[in-house]
């Protein structure tokens, strides 16, 4: 079966999370096209696998399960997902309960309204609840990233997007790749609508990343996306005689 909307959210380490992220995804199914949910566990230590495997037999029946042997990173676990998707658009949220997935009707509601090529929908965090050091982190990457990359967007990290299934496999993929989609997609003529989206305290746990981890892969990753960004070549419109 084919769905018009593919739910994706990579975990690693939700065991205490899984559950309510998970009925919140069952509540909003209703109030959007045909779709399905895949989670993929990301070589998680903790019961990760065994609460998406009850959950699949109660709350989401359909519910797609992929498991990483070992973590790979959010990217690697995105593409997992994305390669065997059914659905032509992709809804992106992650998996420790910050993100509201009641988000996505909306955000699904807007690229309905836009008219010409299918865009990337990102959704804006605009009132951030994190501590004041990851907060601060974030917008000195953002600023930065902004300044160098032009890409238009205030809010690259926040883990809400929506895609086509097609425009995000036709990019080069690496480590990373996931905070940097609005230049990405901008380079292969992707527009960009921006949507404010609600964004809460974790729900249990803590983050996998700590502000100078963030800061030192961040700046890695920026450099090697502008070499990447300046060594791509698009021909723009291809002619058959």
């Amino acid at each position: 079966m084919n769905y018009k909307l593919s739910i994706v959210v990579a975990v690693l380490n939700e065991a205490d999370n899984i559950l309510p992220v998970c009925q919140e995804i069952a509540s909003v199914l209703p109030k959007l096209p045909d779709s399905e949910v895949i989670f993929v566990n990301d070589g998680s230590t903790d019961h990760t696998l065994d609460q998406l495997i009850e959950i699949k037999k109660t709350i989401l029946p359909g519910l797609v399960i992929l498991s990483h042997p070992k973590c790979c990173g959010k990217s690697a676990a995105l593409l997992t997902a994305i390669k065997v998707a059914k659905g032509e658009w992709i809804a992106t949220l992650d998996g420790d309960g910050q993100d509201d997935p009641i988000d996505i009707v909306a955000m699904w509601n807007v690229m309905q309204r836009h008219q010409g090529k299918p865009p990337l929908v990102v959704g804006v965090r605009l009132k951030r609840h994190d501590n004041f050091s990851r907060r601060f982190a974030t917008r000195f990457a953002n600023g930065l990233r902004r300044r160098l990359l032009n890409d238009g967007c205030p809010d690259t990290g926040a883990p809400m997007k929506l895609f086509m299934k097609n425009d995000f496999l036709s990019l080069p993929q690496f480590e990373g790749l996931h905070r940097f989609l609005p230049a990405l997609f901008a380079h292969y003529g992707v527009p960009l609508l921006c949507y404010p989206v609600h964004h809460r305290q974790r729900l249990n746990g803590f983050s996998k990343y700590t502000n100078l981890n963030r800061a030192l892969v961040g700046i890695r990753d920026l450099l090697g996306v502008m070499w990447l960004l300046n060594r791509i070549h698009l021909p723009g419109n291809i002619r058959k005689s």
